[in-house]
């Protein structure tokens, strides 16, 4: 961390004089920011159907060409787990797609001291790199461990969406590459977007991270078994999971 946003720090209390973290607990942050870019006519989201996911990383790696992540850290990875349901003996792999859920009650926002993280008006939370100051409040107040701070940049990083890319008329990396089209990315104010279609066909199948949370995410999972739910999940556990 350069010297200048360590005084910017010590003078906001978020550093002790040991240039420890202060307990997130015991901050005081200002009141959420309003939305801001982008354009409040459309909401994006993120539907990953789990039955057409083969777990080749791919989304993965294009993601990390495209946003030039650190080596060894990502905006977008495909966790595995072995799933052994309780009372049978046969070992169950599960894939599971992790990503920002960009939520549309971000609990990263608020306690952003400088505002550098921000909701835009279509639902997409991004990080202001200019403004970050890498006090990763913003990474401890994720509850799906999607940020993490970059070490090259010294800012917080993570999935944007690709907004980069949707803002010229392009697919984000991870679903451009995904071989098995497991992936959809559009406007949920669109009631002919592919998404808003599937998530009305299958509403009753949708499941999203964590929903006791209040956090209202907006990556939204189709075909998970109901037999292998996670405590992500936010229901009972009725299956042993180990992550591989």
């Amino acid at each position: 961390m350069d010297s200048s946003k360590r005084q910017f720090l010590q003078q906001l209390g978020i550093l002790s004089a040991g240039a420890s973290l202060v307990p997130l607990a015991q901050a005081k942050f200002p009141f959420s920011p309003e939305r801001r870019e982008g354009s409040a006519r459309h909401r994006y989201a993120m539907l990953i159907d789990l039955r057409r996911c083969i777990g080749c990383q791919a989304c993965t790696v294009s993601c990390a060409i495209e946003n030039q992540t650190p080596q060894g850290e990502f905006r977008s990875h495909v966790n595995q787990y072995q799933v052994q349901v309780e009372g049978e003996e046969s070992v169950t792999n599960v894939l599971l797609p992790r990503l920002c859920n960009h939520c549309d009650n971000p609990p990263c926002v608020p306690v952003c001291p400088v505002q550098a993280t921000f909701q835009r008006e279509d639902g997409i939370v991004v990080v202001d790199n200019t403004r970050c100051v890498g006090c990763a409040y913003c990474v401890q107040a994720c509850p799906y461990d999607a940020r993490f701070i970059n070490h090259e940049t010294q800012t917080a990083d993570k999935c944007t969406f690709c907004v980069h890319r949707l803002e010229v008329g392009l697919l984000p990396a991870c679903v451009e590459s995904c071989v098995g089209g497991a992936r959809i990315i559009g406007d949920l104010r669109d009631p002919n977007s592919r998404i808003a279609q599937m998530l009305h066909a299958h509403y009753a199948a949708i499941k999203v991270l964590k929903p006791e949370n209040g956090t209202q995410p907006h990556v939204f999972y189709l075909g998970l078994d109901e037999t292998f739910t996670t405590p992500l999940m936010g229901r009972a556990q009725p299956a042993l999971w180990q992550e591989v």
